[in-house]
């Protein structure tokens, strides 16, 4: 495996970006250590071309005949190594140097298989997904993708757009049968990559809030108006919490629209496979397990908060703001997680004999290096939160160095099995130093 070529550029017109990120592309796939002919490419454009999603896809695909496939989606902003593109026409690629043997794009006309491998022996281990946040049960075909795979881990986000939405899923192993040639841009459902086992991939989860009170549990719910928390009427403890007043509605509903809710599941229900462990609390900040969502009513009748997701009895929830220190600590700090993850390990001499069952728990993790990296942010983060133009990837760009990255903003990001709300997705491609 060798390095990813990547481009990006801007442009009111996307013929002119597309030649720009082609002679990047071009002059990348000449260099010693970059791939010179991969066969996927990832392919994210800004809203603003998101009509003409076909045209590009078809475009991109005629110049560069040696990719087969293609997977990708349409978000408010898109982002590549240490720049982001945000409510300007723009488009990122990134050529994947994977075998055609190691991942198989998937979309409504070619869906991942229900369990095993398909008919030519592949098995997904993880997947990257876009979905279109509009499509019903959203969550729970998210979750039946992960399921679909050994891992039990997806990562992605939902296409983010101010009007028309895209997603493309080009594959080079056709769609099922009767379903028709297919134009390899979707409107709507779920689409993606899945990777085989060989693929080596590291993924973290950043949040972007902060908790401001205690957890507590939710003793009574009825689907996503939560009623009591720890036995207490939800709203009393909402209004007794932040020291607001019914009597003073304009002033109370001012303070709750900058107030969200941290989800987390139930203690004694087992966490979803998954290749991350899951920490509630890190230092005093949310874990990768905790789902943020808005307050969206308040129910003076039954005493109750409504919140932007049905939820159960059992559920955990703590009271949070978005916090940008907190969200630049947070980044940094999964940033720093991915690093040391690729850093071979170190043993005393005691430990290693200690451990020496076999010779491999005697012998170091083997060192490895990024090939390539895809970052999913959500749609409120960016510069305009972190402060400045560029400034969430530059703090990534600080953290792993010079790698290629693309990604882009996205209505909600996708972890685990779940979709999460202010967050970062970050998951690099590893390959051996």
């Amino acid at each position: 495996m060798k390095l990813f070529p990547y481009a990006h550029a801007t442009h009111p017109q996307w013929r002119m970006a597309a030649a720009l990120v082609l002679a990047q592309l071009r002059a990348q796939m000449a260099l010693p250590h970059h791939a010179e002919a991969p066969s996927l490419a990832l392919l994210y454009i800004t809203d603003h071309y998101a009509a003409h999603a076909q045209d590009i896809l078809a475009h991109l695909s005629a110049e560069l005949p040696e990719v087969t496939d293609w997977a990708g989606t349409v978000g408010v902003g898109v982002a590549a190594n240490n720049v982001e593109y945000f409510d300007e026409p723009a488009m990122v690629v990134m050529l994947c140097d994977l075998s055609p043997d190691q991942y198989r794009v998937f979309s409504g006309v070619a869906p991942l298989v229900a369990t095993g491998a398909d008919a030519t022996g592949f098995i997904p281990h993880t997947a990257l997904v876009h979905a279109e946040g509009r499509t019903p049960d959203l969550a729970e075909l998210i979750a039946e993708v992960a399921d679909r795979t050994a891992s039990g881990y997806v990562f992605g986000g939902l296409t983010g757009s101010r009007g028309a939405s895209a997603q493309f899923a080009l594959s080079s192993t056709g769609t099922m049968g009767g379903q028709g040639a297919a134009s390899g841009v979707f409107h709507g459902g779920l689409s993606g990559v899945a990777f085989g086992t060989d693929v080596g991939l590291v993924s973290r989860v950043t949040q972007g809030a902060q908790p401001v009170d205690e957890e507590r549990t939710i003793t009574a719910v009825d689907g996503n108006l939560v009623l009591r928390l720890d036995d207490q009427p939800a709203l009393d403890v909402l209004l007794d919490r932040f020291q607001l007043s019914l009597d003073d509605l304009e002033g109370t509903v001012a303070r709750l629209r900058t107030t969200l809710v941290g989800l987390s599941d139930p203690l004694d229900v087992p966490p979803h496979r998954s290749p991350e462990p899951v920490a509630l609390r890190v230092s005093g900040q949310f874990g990768a397990d905790v789902r943020v969502r808005h307050i969206i009513g308040l129910d003076t009748a039954r005493r109750g908060i409504a919140i932007a997701e049905n939820t159960t009895a059992g559920t955990r929830m703590a009271f949070c703001e978005r916090n940008v220190q907190a969200a630049r600590a947070d980044l940094t700090r999964v940033c720093a997680e991915v690093r040391e993850e690729l850093e071979p390990e170190e043993r005393s001499l005691s430990l290693a004999t200690s451990l020496a069952a076999s010779d491999t728990e005697a012998s170091p993790h083997p060192a490895r290096r990024i090939a390539g990296a895809i970052y999913v942010s959500c749609s409120g983060r960016g510069g305009p939160h972190f402060g400045s133009p560029s400034a969430e990837l530059q703090i990534v760009r600080r953290a792993l160095g010079d790698v290629p990255l693309v990604g882009f903003f996205a209505a909600g990001e996708v972890a685990h099995h779940r979709v999460y709300g202010y967050t970062g997705v970050l998951t690099v491609f590893t390959m051996p130093a």
